[in-house]
């Protein structure tokens, strides 16, 4: 992770905008005053809208002019659009991050999607799918391209704006997910072709898309094309 002694003052006020919309304290239409975060950062608005800027590239924000800064509303389209490309992105990242993966990450990813296996008798969406994220955070982290981590991780910050939790919709796909977890774990122990992995990462991910669309909208999930 950046220390955050090293981020400019954009970087920061990006962050903070991020972390809270990712963690719903500002929810889809809520008005972003850029001097109101100005002051709350004790900063100028100059990096303020810098910041803004890189969110609504990023599709977290919407800006009008003469109304101003707004967090965006949600959209399926936009969800599956977001699922789709973290589905590439992730799954080459982790083939990338793979043969520099010691036996310990290994071990903490496994434990991690333990906890998951642990809690599905109990089911809490938001919580399996913060556990779900630092499970494969543990397995792309060490990808050296890092262009490629900051893509990932927007796409998850993104999808936490654009759905609380996927497994909200589809709880069943929880225990189809854990069992992918450790098909994945197996390939990387075993220095299976980088290939593999990334192709087994990238199913993973269309497959919870699949489980939603199916449930959500089934008359346009039979024409999904494959990606």
């Amino acid at each position: 992770m950046t220390d955050a002694a090293s981020l400019s003052k954009s970087q920061l006020a990006y962050r903070w905008v991020r972390e809270r919309i990712t963690n719903h304290e500002f929810t889809p239409g809520y008005r972003l005053v850029l001097g109101t975060i100005a002051g709350e950062l004790n900063m100028s608005v100059v990096p303020v809208r810098e910041a803004i800027r890189q969110l609504e590239a990023e599709g977290l924000v919407t800006f009008e002019r003469n109304v101003g800064a707004h967090v965006s509303m949600v959209d399926d389209t936009q969800y599956r659009f977001s699922m789709q490309a973290l589905s590439i992105l992730e799954g080459t990242a982790t083939a990338l991050a793979a043969r520099r993966l010691t036996a310990d990450d290994v071990r903490r990813a496994r434990q991690i999607n333990e906890l998951m296996i642990g809690r599905l008798d109990e089911f809490e969406p938001r919580a399996f799918t913060a556990l779900n994220h630092q499970f494969h955070s543990a397995l792309y982290a060490k990808c050296a391209n890092p262009r490629m981590l900051e893509l990932v991780e927007s796409e998850w910050a993104r999808l936490g704006h654009l759905r609380d939790s996927t497994f909200s919709f589809v709880p069943g796909r929880a225990q189809e997910s854990v069992r992918e977890h450790e098909n994945i774990l197996v390939l990387i122990e075993t220095g299976a072709p980088l290939g593999e992995i990334e192709k087994m990462a990238r199913r993973h991910r269309s497959a919870t898309l699949d489980a939603y669309m199916i449930h959500e909208h089934p008359d346009e999930a039979l024409g999904l094309p494959a990606f």
